[in-house]
């Protein structure tokens, strides 16, 4: 009954564009209710990119997620497409978003606000049209009370907060 209750809001969800923050334990499906928003919008045809946030090492994300020119650092020979321009038209999918390192979470924010991305090494900001729905295991509220999450960015991720009942119910 509560996972059904889900499945309504997420297909309610689906035609609408706004972030969605999917919360729930691990394995309990994050990823596949994300895949369901992005195969019920009309993004469908466009691609679902998932990343899983403790993957990307700190020093590597700006050029992960936004991309980089060539020449922006040694050993980049040539421009590279970052996650929001891979995804663009389409999802963005960012799995354990709570491990996000909080200097980190900064530049994530400026993104969704703005819907505009900076490549490593480029004077020119670049339009992307993402939409972004993110998952964690952990409790974002706690951390934001904490001080380790961005209280800002939590809000901002939190427009539809869907919470994943865990698999013992």
């Amino acid at each position: 009954a509560l996972f059904g209750q889900v499945l309504k809001i997420v297909d309610a969800v689906a035609a609408n564009d706004c972030v969605v923050l999917i919360e729930g334990e691990s394995g309990t499906g994050k990823e596949l209710l994300a895949r369901r928003i992005h195969l019920h919008s009309h993004r469908r045809d466009n691609p679902f990119i998932p990343v899983n946030c403790p993957g990307i090492a700190e020093s590597l994300f700006e050029s992960q997620f936004y991309g980089h020119v060539k020449g922006a650092f040694t050993g980049a020979a040539e421009r590279r497409s970052g996650l929001f321009q891979s995804a663009d038209a389409g999802t963005l999918f960012i799995d354990e978003i709570g491990e996000l390192q909080p200097g980190l979470q900064s530049k994530l924010l400026r993104a969704i606000e703005y819907k505009k991305i900076m490549p490593v090494g480029s004077r020119k900001e670049t339009d992307v049209d993402v939409r972004l729905i993110a998952a964690t295991n952990q409790d974002l509220a706690e951390l934001t009370k904490q001080g380790k999450f961005r209280e800002d960015l939590y809000y901002r991720l939190k427009v539809v907060e869907l919470q994943l009942p865990p698999l013992r119910e």
